[in-house]
């Protein structure tokens, strides 16, 4: 079989039911953090499915720009998510770029302070940094991607959230805090959109093997973790990206307010 047809066989399978057609051929998606790690891998599975890719970053523009240069229908814009002209940028791109309104929403961004503090050593200022980026950005973004996706049908809100919302470690007082503000946000809004068609989930990895994982972490550290993990590894940005990629597509659409955990079985 030549080349050609194998690559026409395979995009047929992933879209389903022997079409042709990608299952989110003519989407627009928005990933936010799309510069590297997982939102990166989010980024280029969801261009794999077919979807036109609005990548946000805060401060990786040469990653970002390479990304967008290696995908089909791809721009990369720059915007904090803390504030909300930039998220607006975001959705506002889209429609330039591609000329629709994005259907997707993917809230990625986040940070983490890597010197891994208890609570009662915990700076004000870095607790308001964390809390600024990963629980008022996604705020930001989930209320941008309510009031502009597309009603009934085809619209998708997914916030990667994070497993120590239900592990709790130590040292991730301010991280976990915020994640569970977004679970929380999502879950309620979820039931908000009654009517719409448009769905919102979180993902929740467990620990993936990134820029930011790594930060900060001593060899010891990653041991342990990689140690009480059922599948002994760290997970990797291609175990994410295809759970928030089925939440995005047609078939998922009875998965509403729900938390998938994703991350080995560690939770």
């Amino acid at each position: 079989m030549a080349d050609a047809d194998i690559a026409a066989v395979a995009a047929a399978s992933s879209a389903g039911g022997g079409s042709a057609q990608p299952p989110l051929a003519g989407r627009v998606a928005i990933v936010t953090g799309a510069s590297r790690g997982i939102g990166r891998g989010i980024a280029a599975h969801l261009s794999s499915l077919g979807a036109s890719l609005v990548l946000g970053y805060a401060s990786s523009a040469a990653e970002a720009k390479g990304l967008a240069a290696e995908l089909p229908r791809a721009v990369a814009v720059r915007a904090d998510v803390s504030e909300e002209d930039g998220v607006r940028s975001l959705f506002d791109a889209a429609e330039s770029a591609f000329g629709a309104r994005a259907h997707i929403l993917v809230a990625n961004a986040a940070v983490l302070d890597d010197k891994y503090p208890s609570l009662a050593d915990t700076a004000t200022a870095d607790f308001d940094r964390t809390l600024a980026v990963n629980a008022r950005g996604a705020f930001l973004c989930l209320r941008e991607a309510a009031n502009r996706l597309p009603r009934g049908g085809g619209g998708r809100i997914v916030a990667v959230t994070s497993a120590v919302v239900g592990s709790l470690p130590t040292g991730y007082a301010a991280y976990t805090a915020s994640k569970a503000a977004v679970e929380a946000m999502v879950r309620t809004m979820a039931k908000e959109l009654k009517g719409t068609r448009i769905t919102a989930n979180c993902v929740a990895p467990g620990a993936t093997a990134t820029d930011m994982f790594f930060a900060g972490k001593t060899k010891e550290m990653v041991r342990r973790n990689v140690e009480n993990n059922p599948m002994e590894r760290l997970g990797e940005p291609r175990d994410i990206a295809p759970v928030v990629g089925f939440l995005c597509t047609d078939a998922a659409e009875w998965i509403n307010g729900q938390v998938i955990g994703a991350n080995g079985g560690y939770v």
